[in-house]
């Protein structure tokens, strides 16, 4: 699972006890795998807006991958950060682990590479 995808994903168990910590998903005893991908920087400068740069940034910080805390004034023109940014969401894998949820502790099982975001019927 790439670290674009855990941007996007947050909690829906129905009875979480804190809905205001159902995102981001915190990390669990994950194995790591860098794969090597094609940068593209014209989609790296589209997902700007759709990304939650500080749930990025806290969990960047976690896994020990380096990204500039702030976005740049113009990212387009920055090769470092848009390699960064490359590096951190599409060639960092989760590959095994955990995500938990902040506001319950729903542990979401990653397995070679997707998570299992499935839940049990008294969840839902």
């Amino acid at each position: 699972m790439r670290l674009i995808t855990h941007n996007m994903l947050k909690c829906h168990v129905k009875n979480c006890k804190n809905p205001d910590k159902q995102f981001p998903l915190q990390f669990k005893n994950v194995k790591l795998e860098q794969i090597e991908a094609e940068r593209n920087d014209e989609f790296l400068v589209r997902m700007l807006p759709r990304l939650d740069w500080s749930a990025l940034s806290k969990t960047t910080k976690e896994l020990g991958i380096v990204i500039p805390e702030k976005v740049p004034a113009s990212p387009a023109d920055d090769d470092g950060f848009l390699q960064a940014l490359h590096t951190a969401i599409l060639e960092m894998h989760v590959k095994e682990g955990s995500m938990i949820c902040n506001g319950c502790g729903h542990d979401y099982k990653i397995t070679k590479g997707i998570p299992n975001m499935l839940l049990a019927e008294h969840e839902i």
